[in-house]
């Protein structure tokens, strides 16, 4: 387990910090303990990290938001008054950061448990299952937060920004994994055998929250039977806070306090249980 530059500190000046201190600022500092130690991991593979993050955020605003806005543009004046790719850019980047927390908190989850078993040698040391399941979280805020600066640049080079309100798309998205990725990671902790979860979860959350959640198109031109699901996805609200950030789309005042409790409540909720099972699972 590495320690902090103070004690390295104190190590090179020959006055190394005792084991009581150390075992009581690891129980202080776990959570960046572990950050650090999946980070020091994470540099042998962040080449492929970096690929994926970024490369499906340029690939989704150069095909849907280039392209595809191309052919809306030719047949329609606006949509919510804007060009399309100004409309479907930050919704864009806001369920890339939903992908993205995605598949972090299943397969890894799991390994960390079961294949790998990352979590069990820190859980033998001083830090508390919560605490690791908060440097997992951390780590993936810190992806979110890389992956959402990228498209944030990307967006003010293809023109799609137009309000000076812009830079909150990054902790609005940010924000939107971690509601979604929160209680995804909750549920991962729970289960020891992987079967077809996490693959349901991706055909059958993921990807209906990405098509019915006003991505592409307004919420309401959809039917109303089918509105239920984006009022109850984390991308919606993440979407239209991030329209309102990006170009000065309409929300009304209880609106945006609903879309920011739902995202802060999930995320919320969804870290508490994350932790529970985390201390459960760790102590059996």
């Amino acid at each position: 387990m590495h320690v902090l530059a103070d004690d390295a500190g104190a190590v090179y000046t020959g006055v190394p910090v005792g084991p009581i201190e150390q075992a009581a600022r690891a129980r202080r500092f776990g959570w960046f303990y572990f950050a650090e130690h999946m980070v020091r991991q994470l540099r042998s593979y962040i080449v492929s990290v970096l690929f994926y993050d970024l490369g499906q955020v340029f690939l989704y605003l150069v095909a849907m938001g280039l392209a595809l806005g191309a052919l809306v543009d030719a047949n329609t004046e606006s949509v919510d008054g804007v060009n399309y790719l100004m409309f479907v850019a930050p919704a864009l980047v806001v369920s890339g950061a939903v992908t993205t927390a995605a598949g972090e908190m299943t397969y890894p989850v799991m390994g960390g448990f079961k294949w790998h078993r990352l979590y069990f040698g820190p859980a033998a040391a001083p830090l508390t299952g919560g605490q690791i399941a908060v440097g997992h979280h951390l780590v993936t805020m810190v992806r979110l937060v890389v992956q959402s600066l990228f498209a944030l640049g990307l967006l003010g080079l293809f023109g799609a920004l137009a309000s000076g309100w812009s830079w909150l798309l990054v902790p609005i998205a940010t924000l939107t994994g971690m509601a979604f990725g929160a209680p995804l990671q909750a549920y991962a902790a729970t289960l020891k055998d992987e079967g077809f979860q996490f693959s349901a979860i991706q055909r059958f959350v993921v990807m209906p929250m990405f098509l019915f959640a006003g991505t592409f198109f307004p919420l309401t031109n959809m039917p109303g039977y089918l509105q239920w699901i984006g009022w109850i996805s984390p991308i919606w609200h993440g979407t239209e806070l991030s329209r309102a950030a990006t170009y000065g789309h309409e929300v009304e005042s209880w609106r945006f306090a609903v879309h920011l409790v739902v995202l802060v409540g999930l995320a919320a909720v969804g870290l508490v249980l994350a932790c529970r099972v985390y201390r459960r699972r760790l102590s059996e």
